[in-house]
């Protein structure tokens, strides 16, 4: 299952999730050409890539920063852009624009300090935005846990789009970290499961105050869990390739 958008409409402009977004391409791009050079590219990460071991070492504390606008390729460039860019916009609405960029950093920050409590002994160079909008997506569960969000859903040939409420494909998303980092070696590369959990633990509880202020349960009965304005409405394109009809005999 792969989310593709929402319905849930921003109603100022998102200048900070796009700014976000803009600053982790060009960052991408600026040592993109290093992928053709191992040599390089692994003295890069080795300089601004988050390493539990050298963190609680006392060293390099500032790469859990940097670390956050780095990414291992294109397509994981390109999947955490697509989930900041869904969920992003509707929690800088609430927060304001300010308020998002210091709720975005901090999540980053317990996104990387959950992966290192997970393996503070690791060398292996950690990047990627996930964590933070993680953080982002534990928000969005907060406040608009029944907005609908529209999934691509594979399932060998099995190909189709399908509308879910936001709790539904958030809440998955959670228990498959949770579920795949219990047991999972960090230590040796791969997915940081608890950096994920640990961003989107974080961002719902930083989103708490704000849901309180907001009525809590009350508030959620108000607008039935459903963002507090009218969605989003997309027209389907129907397919061009003309019906055949069998004739019969």
């Amino acid at each position: 299952m792969f989310p593709i958008r929402d319905h849930n409409p921003s109603r100022t402009r998102p200048i900070v999730t796009i700014g976000l977004i803009a600053i982790n391409i060009l960052i991408f791009t600026g040592y993109l050409g290093l992928f053709t050079d191992e040599a390089a590219l692994r003295s890069f990460f080795g300089n601004w890539a988050m390493i539990p071991a050298r963190v609680t070492a006392g060293d390099g504390l500032y790469t859990i920063l940097s670390s956050m606008f780095l990414h291992a390729g294109f397509l994981h460039l390109a999947g955490n852009m697509l989930f900041l860019w869904i969920f992003g916009d509707n929690l800088e609405d609430v927060l304001g624009h300010l308020g998002f960029l210091l709720f975005y950093l901090a999540c980053g920050v317990a996104a990387a300090l959950a992966h290192i409590l997970a393996a503070p002994g690791s060398t292996v160079p950690t990047v990627g935005a996930s964590g933070a909008i993680a953080g982002v997506m534990g928000g969005y569960l907060l406040l608009f846990p029944r907005a609908r969000v529209d999934v691509l859903f594979i399932l060998v040939i099995f190909v189709q789009v399908i509308s879910v409420p936001a709790w539904w494909m958030l809440a998955i998303w959670f228990l498959m970290q949770l579920v795949s980092g219990v047991g999972f070696d960090p230590t040796g590369g791969g997915v940081a499961y608890w950096a994920h959990a640990g961003g989107f633990v974080a961002g719902f509880l930083l989103v708490l105050p704000v849901w309180l202020r907001r009525g809590a349960a009350g508030y959620w009965r108000d607008t039935h869990g459903l963002p507090p304005h009218p969605e989003t409405r997309y027209r389907w394109a129907g397919s061009r390739v003309p019906r055949v009809r069998r004739r019969r005999r």
